[in-house]
């Protein structure tokens, strides 16, 4: 299972991470965790088969020891609190493991994907907002307090004054997620009638340099918090996922030679690398826990 904010998708996978037919729900956010778990436990009703256990990505901070979750956003009212694991347990009759979406993500990659054979992993996903994962040994890095991974919250210059989700100011997710990018567009004079950074993207491949600009110091933001957070943490590889990583070169460019001018020479050769799985990877991480227990 992968849990959004909007959308709730599943799939049987196998032993081998082999991934069947995905079943796509909206998730009632709005209605409250109760409406949320119904939807959830009708879309594996709804993939039919035997599972013998369900794994869970969920979006929020999860303690994947309790199986609950710590808090969330306001896009999901309520979700914080959850008793994720044993309601969903006691809904489906089955054992549940759950943890954060982006560390699904992680796990997925890692299993079958980009990452495969690598101990030490870094994954940012740059989406609505930016989130990571780190995996050692094949093992998520959760911290303390289970927030490991928040990398939207490092400060950077670029986002100096700029409001962040969390409530404060000049974090890179306020310069580089997708919505951030989108506005930034929007305050260089860009056309109203543009919708959503997707179009901005395209007229960005078309050669429109306001669109290319932006997208560009978007990058570059971003690309220089994980040159410096790879400085901190060493990796032997970083991924790159989420739906601001389709805006193709004008957004590539910008992120790999400002990500490449913060790294320690002895990291000069550290491979940024597009994830593999696409919107599949949380779902694939998510079985990885399930059948890990």
């Amino acid at each position: 299972m992968d849990i959004g904010g909007t959308k709730t998708s599943a799939a049987l996978v196998g032993p081998d991470g082999a991934v069947g037919p995905v079943v796509t729900v909206p998730t009632p956010a709005a209605e409250g965790p109760g409406a949320v778990l119904a939807a959830v436990a009708g879309a594996v009703r709804a993939l039919g088969g035997a599972p013998v256990a369900v794994g869970v990505g969920s979006a929020g901070v999860i303690d994947p020891v309790r199986g609950c979750v710590l808090s969330a956003t306001d896009a999901m009212p309520g979700w914080a609190g959850t008793e994720l694991r044993s309601r969903l347990s006691e809904l489906l009759d089955l054992p549940v493991a759950v943890d954060n979406d982006v560390h699904a993500h992680a796990l997925g990659e890692a299993w079958t994907g980009a990452a495969r054979g690598a101990r030490c992993v870094l994954l940012v996903a740059v989406g609505t907002g930016v989130g990571g994962s780190l995996l050692i040994d094949g093992r998520v890095h959760h911290g303390a307090r289970q927030v490991a991974g928040h990398l939207g919250h490092l400060a950077v210059p670029d986002a100096t004054g700029l409001p962040c989700t969390c409530g404060g100011t000049g974090h890179v997710e306020a310069a580089a997620a997708g919505p951030a990018l989108h506005a930034a567009y929007r305050r260089a004079g860009g056309s109203p009638d543009v919708p959503d950074l997707r179009a901005v993207a395209a007229l960005a491949a078309q050669g429109d340099p306001l669109a290319a600009d932006v997208l560009a110091a978007g990058a570059r933001a971003l690309g220089r918090a994980i040159g410096g957070l790879a400085n901190v943490l060493d990796p032997e590889l970083v991924l790159i996922g989420g739906g601001v990583a389709h805006c193709g070169p004008a957004w590539w460019g910008p992120l790999r030679a400002a990500f490449a001018a913060e790294l320690l020479p002895p990291l000069a050769e550290l491979p940024l690398t597009p994830c593999a799985l696409g919107p599949t990877a949380a779902i694939v991480g998510a079985a990885r826990l399930a059948v890990a227990g």
